[in-house]
């Protein structure tokens, strides 16, 4: 008997044994688009509600991160580019079919028009500015008078953004994990529960937090719900996907997600923000750091987990 021994000669970078495409950048930028859509909305949702004075750190401080949060993300992604001098081709089309295409122009709108929010506050946050050219002065003076459109236009972007950050993994159906519709709900409810998160962290209002935390809860509690009809879908669909969900279930990511996400990130900071509403003093930061964390973990979870499945049959 003639013993043969065959080794194969692929040796492909980042593909064997499986696709790794994307790494840290892609993670970074979902979670910080995703903090930008929730601070966007509530700054708009309270100021239509007419709770700018109650809930001045949601409209006035807070939104100042955005645009920091925003140019962060776009410089993660655009390192995570192959081709970084053509990143322009993206706005010289409109293909209604792909969420890159609808990121890209999403992007382009609502980066501005932070800026233009924040611009509206200059004057209240620094009374003391000197804006040196009149010109400065009568443009800030122009975005006041238009505060109450881009409140709703920043809302509106803002889900659009909260969803995209999703979307634009569930739409590679070639890829088990990310190919399930709740995708783009779970990381638009986990955008909004961080941005409350930051908020929450930055105010010094009894009341501000007190509000903002029961919103809070509610969105914690959307999360988990998302999150097991995820996994109950999976274990119900072909073979492929009961292995994705198995990654969590006893696979490489189980501690990680279950220890460090849905306990530490999701389930103590509501328990915490729970004994705070009942009276008793938790220091503010230590929730809002673990959903921040917690919000950062499902990201890097979820984009490499999900380059790890495939489809074989």
């Amino acid at each position: 008997m003639k013993e043969e021994l065959f080794v194969s000669g692929r040796n492909i970078p980042n593909i064997d044994p499986y696709l790794n495409i994307w790494h840290w950048e892609i993670p970074v930028y979902l979670f910080l688009g995703g903090l930008a859509a929730g601070i966007m909305f509530f700054a708009g949702y309270f100021y239509i509600m007419r709770k700018e004075k109650d809930m001045a750190t949601t409209v006035k401080f807070a939104p100042f991160l955005v645009p920091f949060a925003l140019v962060l993300g776009l410089l993660a992604l655009f390192l995570d580019l192959k081709h970084q001098l053509y990143f322009w081709r993206l706005y010289t089309t409109i293909r209604l079919e792909s969420p890159m295409s609808w990121g890209a122009w999403t992007l382009m709108f609502v980066t501005p028009l932070s800026m233009l929010w924040v611009a509206s506050y200059m004057k209240e946050v620094f009374p003391k500015w000197d804006w040196k050219f009149k010109i400065l002065e009568q443009f800030a003076d122009l975005t006041i008078k238009y505060r109450k459109a881009m409140a709703w236009a920043l809302m509106f972007l803002a889900v659009v953004l909260g969803v995209y950050t999703g979307i634009l993994l569930s739409a590679f159906n070639a890829r088990p994990l990310w190919n399930t519709s709740i995708l783009g709900p779970l990381f638009l409810v986990s955008g909004m529960s961080t941005g409350l998160a930051a908020i929450i962290w930055m105010s010094k209002s009894k009341y501000e937090r007190k509000v903002l935390s029961r919103i809070d809860l509610i969105f914690i509690g959307v999360e988990l719900f998302l999150i097991i009809h995820m996994f109950m879908g999976f274990m119900a669909a072909s073979e492929v996907q009961i292995e994705a969900a198995q990654l969590f279930l006893g696979g490489e990511f189980t501690v990680v997600f279950w220890v460090f996400i849905i306990i530490l990130g999701l389930l103590f900071p509501a328990t915490l923000e729970v004994l705070e509403l009942r009276g008793f003093h938790i220091p503010i930061w230590i929730p809002s750091l673990l959903i921040l964390i917690g919000g950062l973990l499902l990201r890097f979870v979820m984009v490499e987990a999900g380059q790890i499945t495939r489809y074989l049959y």
